[in-house]
């Protein structure tokens, strides 16, 4: 069900964000309908959201028997449903029905930093044009900057740099040393590869997505070429900045234990080694797709959301496939130490 923006400017803190802002969280946000007696989320829950009664009205009901009414026409009605995890109570309806509204929590505070941030005279990269932010709502809404932290944010937009591109112009060429992690700012691009000894377009990217960073993450040369289809804007980090604020953050690492526990619990192991490696010595029950193939073909093996597992030799090609399933929609670690890690695990485990 879809929500008005004009009903967002009722609540805190959104009433103080920018018109665009709150339409763009209109647009993502999802307005459900519950009836007297059912729970909008119980004591206990895990969930991602922040949550606000747009009608209606809920108890909130404590484990110690406490019991506070949350009514949407009362003035507290303007602030949102506690959003402290585990949740501390039940959220039950009590009156007819009740209209709820769900904002997804970390993309809530990365945008209302930006639009904090943004609001200084020192930011330069403000889009005064219709519709010229949405790349920022676009960067900010993919997988891989989901743990992004805001301090984090705020550093990336002082430290982007930039760029002026024509049409057909090559930004970065297939087998080229690594400098520059990307966001399209404006234009159209098409992202290219050789396969099969052929040059064959793979991707088309637009506003708001990112390129450059799978060379960054693993200390490899290009796999891709980019060239502009239209001409535009680029936004670019250095790998120094790069590897300050982007890299540490967007990779989880886990060590071999635990991503033992996590296959045993479910998640898949995935070596992005080219298919040669794998061959040669592998962990038994891993699945195989190299890395300059993972956009291409990990949908014909893991469907979106599954949690993976990834390696390799020594974690740098699985540094970049983890930031390249995080934007995939892929829940995703890393194995700290790679194949050799894992393999004196499980030779330290195997009985005498």
């Amino acid at each position: 069900m879809p929500v008005p923006a004009t009903e967002l400017a009722r609540l805190f803190p959104l009433e103080s964000l920018r018109q665009e802002t709150r339409d763009q969280l209109a647009r993502d946000g999802v307005v459900s309908e519950y009836q007297r007696g059912e729970n909008v989320f119980e004591a206990g829950d895990l969930d991602e959201d922040t949550v606000y009664l747009l009608d209606g009205e809920l108890r909130c009901n404590y484990p110690d028997g406490r019991s506070v009414a949350h009514i949407a026409s009362a003035p507290h009605g303007r602030y949102s449903l506690n959003d402290a995890v585990p949740r501390r109570f039940t959220a039950k309806v009590v009156s007819g029905k009740a209209k709820v509204l769900r904002l997804d929590r970390r993309y809530l505070e990365k945008l209302i930093t930006w639009d904090q941030l943004s609001r200084d005279e020192s930011y330069r990269h403000f889009g005064n044009a219709a519709g010229g932010n949405d790349w920022v709502f676009r960067l900010l809404r993919a997988p891989a900057f989901a743990r992004l932290p805001t301090g984090n944010i705020e550093k990336m937009f002082q430290m982007f740099e930039p760029v002026t591109v024509k049409p057909s112009e090559i930004v970065m060429r297939e087998g080229d040393p690594a400098d520059y992690f990307y966001v399209v700012r404006s234009g159209t691009a098409s992202v290219s590869k050789y396969l099969d000894g052929a040059p064959q377009v793979v991707a088309y990217l637009r506003e708001g997505d990112t390129f450059g960073e799978d060379a960054l993450l693993s200390n490899l040369p290009r796999n891709a070429t980019v060239r502009m289809m239209q001409g535009g804007q680029l936004m670019r980090l250095s790998r120094e900045a790069f590897e300050a604020v982007l890299k540490p953050p967007m990779l989880s690492w886990v060590l071999p234990a635990d991503a033992a526990r996590l296959v045993q619990g479910g998640a898949a192991l995935l070596d992005v080694r080219m298919p040669e490696e794998h061959a040669q010595r592998a962990i038994d029950g891993s699945l195989n797709v190299p890395l300059y193939r993972l956009r291409e073909d990990i949908a014909a093996v893991l469907p979106p959301g599954a949690r993976v597992v990834v390696y390799c030799n020594t974690g740098e090609r699985s540094a970049a496939a983890a930031f390249v399933l995080k934007r995939l929609g892929y829940e995703v670690s890393a194995l700290h130490g790679g194949l050799g890690a894992m393999l004196r695990l499980l030779s330290a485990q195997a009985p005498a």
